[in-house]
């Protein structure tokens, strides 16, 4: 096996600040949400996704993919978001086989009323922080990053 070289002290924090980051950023914008709407973040994420799609419906094979949760998982939060008119679950029609999750104007009308809660959050505990002039370059390559590991994802191991 090829020799890798330790990180630096700068590498060293800036990967376990990344890390950190991965665990707590999603638990604290989701506390916000909950906190002033009663909306869990997993509950925004399939909204916000189902808003952006065509037709505002998606697979609900997609949707779990998109939101990085379990197809079963998903199933049963689209369940609970169906229980409150936010969503309604149909067969495909292209195939019959798959499930279709459709985004209701009740749940349209939720995810407008949370989205300047979750936008103040994102702003406080993470836009704020950054200096303007480092913007541009952190966003290409933290997209850089979320990209190559994207792709890492995708090949046989």
């Amino acid at each position: 096996m090829a020799q890798v070289a330790p990180l630096t002290q700068t590498e060293e924090v800036l990967f376990r600040s990344l890390m950190r980051l991965v665990v707590t950023l999603p638990r604290a914008l989701g506390d916000d949400l909950v906190r002033t709407r009663g909306m869990t973040a997993g509950e925004y994420t399939a909204l916000m996704h189902l808003s952006e799609a065509p037709n505002r419906e998606m697979r609900i094979t997609d949707l779990a993919s998109a939101t990085a949760l379990s197809v079963s998982r998903m199933s049963r939060l689209l369940d609970e978001l169906q229980s409150r008119k936010l969503i309604v679950k149909r067969r495909s029609e292209s195939d019959g086989r798959g499930n279709i999750a459709c985004l209701t104007r009740q749940g349209l009308s939720r995810l407008k009323a949370a989205y300047p809660d979750h936008l103040a959050s994102v702003r406080r505990l993470v836009i704020d922080h950054i200096d303007g002039a480092d913007f541009e370059r952190l966003a290409r390559v933290l997209e850089a990053i979320a990209f190559s590991v994207d792709e890492a994802e995708k090949r046989p191991a």
